[in-house]
């Protein structure tokens, strides 16, 4: 079995360098990986729409669709800044995942989830969070053009940044996430993998005689970093492709 998770590109258009690298990541893994793992702000701002995609992302979900007919089995954790995938994902057969989950891998436990529910103390960004997945929320901005609800899509994003923005990057939360890990090893995880950090991670410990392992992605924004799972063992990577 062989599994790469990724996290926290996000994407805004199709200029900036980290979009460049990570098309050329993907195309390395068409038929080469059984599993793709997307955790969480892939994109810098999506919301719903069945048919439309921001012509800034075309590219780069046109390339996921070419990994998913390759064989490869492709996963959305939903983000801070990426939700309501499924509208257009689920119907290509691409799992999506609104919140956090357990996946099993070579019979191995993991909780996968982007992260930023994690600190339950950010009250401010969790309303906000509960505000921009709810129903009432869902339902308006179905009804919008598309010009406009990527306007407002963009709108959030930077909301989003500058209530959480300044803690993603803290030691605090890296604190944080692992106290997280350590709770889901007790409860029989083999596995803590999470986004949101912006700090590439990987820790392993032994509880019990068996081996734990915690991770946090990284980004692909000046780490370029993700996670690979190969015959068992896990292992941290950063790839930035020459030009």
């Amino acid at each position: 079995m062989k599994a790469v998770f990724i996290s926290d590109a996000h994407l805004n258009g199709n200029a900036r360098d980290g979009y460049r690298y990570l098309m050329r990541f993907l195309d390395s893994l068409k038929g080469g990986a059984d599993e793709l793992f997307i955790v969480g702000d892939f994109f810098d701002f999506w919301f719903s729409d069945k048919n439309s995609v921001y012509p800034g992302f075309y590219d780069i979900v046109e390339k996921l669709l070419e990994i998913k007919k390759s064989g490869t089995n492709i996963s959305f954790f939903e983000g801070n800044h990426d939700f309501f995938l499924g509208d257009y994902f689920a119907k290509y057969g691409i799992k999506v995942f609104p919140d956090g989950a357990t996946i099993a891998l070579d019979g191995k436990k993991m909780f996968v989830s982007h992260g930023d529910t994690v600190d339950d103390s950010n009250t401010a960004y969790l309303l906000l969070r509960g505000v921009l997945r709810s129903r009432l929320f869902y339902l308006i901005q179905k009804e919008m053009p598309s010009p406009i609800l990527w306007c407002v899509s963009r709108i959030m994003s930077k909301i989003s940044r500058s209530r959480n923005g300044g803690e993603r990057s803290s030691n605090g939360l890296a604190v944080s996430m692992s106290t997280f890990a350590m709770e889901k090893f007790e409860k029989g995880f083999d596995a803590v993998i999470l986004g949101h950090c912006h700090r590439p991670t990987l820790e392993r410990r032994v509880i019990n005689g068996r081996v734990k392992t915690f991770a946090i992605l990284g980004d692909w924004i000046s780490h370029y970093s993700y996670l690979l799972y190969d015959g068992g063992e896990f292992v941290m990577r950063s790839d930035v492709p020459p030009d």
